[in-house]
């Protein structure tokens, strides 16, 4: 038998980690938790200070595999994932299998490549505790949620409902935004835009007032006729736009959702492969640090792939005061590696990942806002044209962040000077309505939920694929 045991949570691993540590060490998986609060009771000791009651849950040949690997075992290593829920697997792990302290060595690594694994070993240290504890604490939590509602929605609604700690309160979310929709007046008014030109070059201007009646809008048309138009303000404004930080979990299922059309639940499977295979970092983080080892790879491939004045050394911060940043934000691997070969799915979000990465540690790029006034004869309101140049792409030539957020189109202008005669060639009056809040889409739930601080991105998509699942949000409507 050998002489180390190391224990990971995913099959996947098992393979790549034995093979990076060679002779001497047998990994072994724990396929996830292999205890839980056991089904059909509270398991929760609410008069005696919570304590909960936990049964082994995993495969009963693995878990006596398990068992009989870690007594023959001089130490077993215990490589469950950096974060609550991996440390309380640990936990789990080190109870279940009566492991004494002398003999466990808990070892963490965000990314599967043999010197991250190398480095992990070197550096073992004990099980944390009160992360264990805070685990325990949502479990607990989550039980105790779940064991006191789910009776009342089965009377209330229909049987095999489920209520939960996060899911109840998004469900409340999707309830409220549905009644906002149901209740909403649309009302009714109009929108002058107007094509122009100077110097024979098209651009397009909008008035800078909506108009409630149709006789305003006709007023506003006829004003326009038949007259010299003249830019009375030209306003140009050179600003700079900062390049979006590198992913954290909830950013990935964002921008995945809003780039890619992936769903969270599929981000996280896509992602999770690609951390297995090494391609990533672990994809369950809040930083949005990167490792000194990513800042010199990032800025070596800028400097030799655009030139030394795209790169721009950046340090993120998480804004988010509960934020678990034990390791680094998602990250390539390999710094150098722009794309990779696989399935279609792995391919085009680790391309995401490598350009949002690489773009972070880019420079600013400047941009030149212009904006044109065009006042209309015995009118309060008047025409505005606005648009942006670029002077310089900076982090652009490789990548912009998406949102959620409609914005108003700004276009390339012709260069205006002020006092200068303008072309009306035509002007019309649309009459639009005033639209509800939409529904939320994935992305834009995951954003709320995080800006809430309600539940963990790590667990967002399990709960939207459950309240789906369970019909609580068909079509739309909760």
């Amino acid at each position: 038998m050998s002489k180390n045991l190391v224990i990971v949570e995913s099959p996947a691993k098992a393979k790549t980690i034995e093979g990076y540590l060679g002779e001497g060490f047998v990994v072994r998986s724990s396929y996830g938790h292999i205890r839980d609060l056991p089904g059909g009771q509270l398991a929760v000791d609410v008069e005696n200070g919570f304590m909960p009651t936990y049964e082994v849950t995993a495969d009963k040949a693995r878990f006596s595999e398990l068992k009989k690997l870690s007594k023959s075992a001089e130490t077993v290593w215990l490589a469950t994932d950096e974060d609550r829920e991996g440390e309380a697997i640990s936990w789990h792990l080190q109870e279940a299998l009566k492991l004494s302290e002398d003999k466990i060595k808990r070892i963490v690594f965000s990314e599967i490549t043999k010197p991250a694994i190398l480095k992990a070993i070197e550096n073992p240290r004990k099980v944390n505790m009160p992360l264990v504890m805070a685990q325990q604490a949502r479990r607990i939590l989550d039980r105790l949620v779940g064991y006191e509602l789910s009776p009342v929605l089965w009377k209330k609604i229909r049987p095999s409902l489920s209520a939960g700690r996060v899911q109840s309160v998004t469900v409340r979310l999707l309830v409220d935004r549905e009644r906002d929709i149901l209740a909403f007046q649309p009302s009714g008014y109009y929108r002058v835009s107007a094509k122009m030109s100077a110097d024979g070059q098209g651009f397009k201007a909008e008035l800078n007032k909506r108009l409630d009646t149709p006789e305003t809008a006709r007023e506003v048309l006829l004003s326009g006729h038949g007259t010299q138009l003249t830019a009375n303000r030209v306003e140009r404004k050179p600003t700079q736009r900062k390049p979006a930080a590198p992913f954290t979990t909830s950013t990935l299922q964002q921008e995945a959702s809003r780039k890619l059309g992936y769903s969270v639940s599929r981000t996280m499977q896509v992602a999770q492969r690609l951390y297995e295979a090494g391609r990533i970092t672990y994809m369950r983080t809040d930083s949005t640090n990167l490792s000194d080892l990513a800042l010199e790879s990032a800025e070596g491939h800028i400097k030799s792939s655009y030139g030394d004045q795209y790169h721009e050394r950046r340090i993120f911060k998480t804004k988010n005061a509960g934020a678990q940043e034990a390791h680094e934000a998602i990250r390539p691997t390999d710094m150098t590696a722009g794309s990779l070969q696989g399935e279609s799915d792995e391919r085009r979000l680790y391309e995401l990942i490598f350009k949002r990465t690489l773009a972070s540690q880019m420079a600013n790029a400047i941009i030149e806002k212009t904006t044109v006034d065009i006042h209309l004869p015995n009118r309060e309101e008047m025409l505005v044209a606005k648009g942006e140049a670029i002077q310089f792409d900076g982090f652009m030539k490789v990548y912009l962040e998406g949102t959620d957020d409609e914005k108003e189109d700004r276009g390339m202008l012709p260069r205006i000077e002020q006092g200068q005669n303008l072309d009306l060639d035509s002007m019309q009056a649309i009459q639009r309505f005033t639209k509800p809040s939409s529904r939320f889409s994935e992305a834009a739930l995951v954003k709320k939920l995080e800006e809430l601080q309600i539940g963990r991105p790590s667990t967002y998509a399990s709960t939207i694929g459950t309240i789906q699942k369970r019909g609580l949000r068909r079509e739309g409507r909760p």
